[in-house]
This record gives C-alpha cells, sequence and structure tokens, in this order.
C-alpha cells in the first residue's frame, strides 16, 4: 500500500504529494484544535456547557448566550488561534530558509521592529483606527528586516551571518521600544507595557478582520515549499539544481514579516510560538516544508489558545497576558535547544 496520496489538477498545473501519515496527524490536530475552541468558548465566569457553546455558534441559543459568546468570547479566541498560526508560520520559514533550529521571529528582530512601530501607533496615533496597526507593524518588521537583510549581504545572504546580525538588531531595538514606553505619556506607559507582554484582553471583530487578509501570506508560502525544500540541502546544490535560491529566499522572508507583523500588531509580543511550534511539528511530520506549514499553524493556534484559557481561567478573576505562559514553555525549551545543539 502507498504511503502516499497524489493530487494532479486536471486544468491547473499543480500537484501535491501528501503522506498518508501526515494527513491524518493534520486531521486530528483540526479536530483536537476545535475540541479546546469549544471548551475555551464555554470556560470563564459564567461557564458554558459545550452543547449550549454549538447550539450559539449555529445560531440557536439563548440571547444571553449570543451575548457572551459572538460579543466578548469568540472574536478573542479566533484571534489566539490567527496570532498562533501566524507566528508559527513566520517561525518555520525562518527555520527552513535559515537552516537553524534556533531562528524564530522574536529572536532576529522581526518582532522587536514590529514592536517599535506598534509602540508609536499607541503612543502617537491614538485617534487612528485599529485596523491600521498591522500595517504599522509590518512596516516596523519591514524596515527592521531590510536592515538586516542589508547589513547580511555580501555575495548574497548567508544563513549564518543572517542569524548573528538579526539577534544583534533585535537587541538593539527591544531597548529603542523601552525607551519608547519610557518617554511616553504615564496613561500609555501601562497599555504598551501590557500590550508587550502579549495579550488578547479587550480584543474585539475589528481586531479580527484587521488581521484576516494578512494570513493570505501562508497559502503564498505554501507555493514556495520546494524551495524552501531544496535550499534546506545547502545553497550550492539548491542553485546548482535550477533554484532562484536569493530571489525565493527574499520572498520568503517578506512572508515571514508580513505574518509576524500583523500577529504583534493585534496580540502584542508573544514570544517564542515561532520558535517551539515549528519543532512540534517536524517531530509529528518530518522536515518537508510543505507538511511541515499547516501542522505548524495548527499547534501555534492551539499552543496560543490554551494558553490564553489559562490565563483567563486559572487564576481568576485576573486574566493574565499569553505570553506570559507561551514564554514559560519556550524558555526553558529555548535553552535545551541550546544545549542540544551546543557543539554543532
Amino acid at each position: 500500500m502507498s504511503m502516499y496520496l497524489a493530487f494532479r489538477g486536471s486544468k491547473l498545473p499543480i500537484s501535491v504529494l501528501l503522506k498518508k501519515r501526515s494527513l491524518w496527524i493534520t486531521l486530528s490536530l483540526l479536530a483536537v484544535t476545535f475540541a479546546f475552541f469549544v471548551l475555551s468558548i464555554g470556560a470563564g465566569e459564567l461557564k458554558i456547557h459545550p452543547l449550549d457553546v454549538l447550539k450559539t455558534l449555529v445560531g440557536l441559543g439563548s440571547g444571553q448566550h449570543e451575548l457572551i459568546i459572538l460579543t466578548f468570547r469568540l472574536p478573542r479566541i479566533v484571534a489566539t488561534l490567527l496570532i498562533g498560526a501566524s507566528l508559527a508560520v513566520s517561525g518555520a520559514i525562518l527555520q527552513g530558509i535559515i537552516r537553524n533550529p534556533l531562528a524564530s521571529p522574536d529572536l532576529l528582530g522581526v518582532t522587536g521592529g514590529a514592536s517599535v512601530a506598534a509602540v508609536l501607533f499607541i503612543t502617537l496615533f491614538q485617534g487612528i483606527s485599529i485596523q491600521w496597526m498591522p500595517v504599522a507593524a509590518f512596516i516596523g518588521a519591514g524596515v527592521a528586516m531590510f536592515i538586516i537583510y542589508k547589513l547580511a549581504w555580501k555575495q548574497g545572504v548567508s544563513p549564518m551571518r543572517l542569524v548573528l546580525i538579526g539577534v544583534g538588531i533585535s537587541e538593539v531595538l527591544s531597548a529603542l521600544t523601552r525607551m519608547l514606553i519610557v518617554m511616553s505619556p504615564i496613561h500609555l506607559t501601562s497599555k504598551a507595557m501590557i500590550w508587550l507582554t502579549g495579550t488578547v484582553y479587550g480584543t474585539t471583530w475589528n481586531n479580527v478582520l484587521a488581521l484576516l487578509p494578512w494570513l493570505l501570506a501562508i497559502l503564498v508560502a505554501l507555493v514556495y515549499g520546494r524551495s524552501v525544500n531544496i535550499q534546506q540541502l545547502g545553497e550550492d546544490i539548491a542553485t546548482g539544481a535550477g533554484s532562484s535560491t536569493q530571489r525565493d529566499r527574499l520572498i520568503l522572508l517578506l512572508i515571514s514579516t508580513a505574518l509576524a507583523g500583523s500577529a504583534v500588531a493585534i496580540g502584542g509580543a508573544v514570544g517564542f510560538v515561532g520558535l517551539l511550534a515549528p519543532h512540534i511539528a517536524r517531530k509529528l511530520v518530518g522536515s518537508a516544508f510543505g507538511e511541515v506549514l499547516p501542522v505548524a499553524a495548527l499547534v501555534g493556534g492551539l499552543m496560543v489558545m490554551i494558553a490564553d484559557l489559562i490565563g483567563r481561567t486559572a487564576f481568576s478573576p485576573l486574566d493574565l497576558p499569553v505570553g506570559i505562559f507561551t514564554a514559560g514553555i519556550g524558555a526553558p525549551y529555548f535553552i535545551y535547544l541550546l544545549y542540544k545543539n551546543r557543539n554543532q
């Protein structure tokens, strides 16, 4: 029995080859995500039974449940899924093209650039619609990536130079963000500090709609899956096989920047999701980029959703930021990766 499923377009020049195991893992993750999705909607000060949650989602719930779920809880939980998926895919792209398991948007300065722009947006443009915040964060992340890419260029961009320069720029941007917070009006300082921790508190449908269009970048990233696979074999092999390495790397970096910037704009600096989710995905389905990407997106969304569920229920009536819990899991894992790769 074949281990693969082949899909070929009859009219379009598209073909997809999937491992059956990867397909079942993806479907299983979808089922687990949906289960936690329903559980998370029902959890809170007023607990709602999962059956009542499902009734409300299909338009058969009571007026009270519709108000609580559709207005207050659902946009927040949808946002956690989208933020987690964006950060996870961004991290998977960086790890794939840089060929470094420690690469992630928060460690390479992408999140730092988005944070600087978002803090400026919070402090200087209070009257402007929140829907423009992802654009501001993308510009900040794009400028940071441009500086990193420019400094790393030396007859092409090598993965090692990109990592080293990215870490240095990340520290500079972190210091700049804190300086902006200190210099901002006192009534905005606490708002910016909570945002930097990583929070989805008070998320509305406007926030979700502002983030949703940026997720189309994930589909573009899937198109470049083969390019990432061959780049993982090394620069010389990829070039010899006819791959436009530098062009594809630049496009993928722009996609990673767009995803990380938009996620940071809505959810704040949620750390370590872009580092941890791609590792879990590769453990589950292997290293093929086309299979890693959707699994990493599901794992990332599930991580942030569960972190938010714990943050708003385990310490009630306190509503703790999701970034506290993702960092609590991700930081020890990062130390483990450093130890594991100390001789490489």
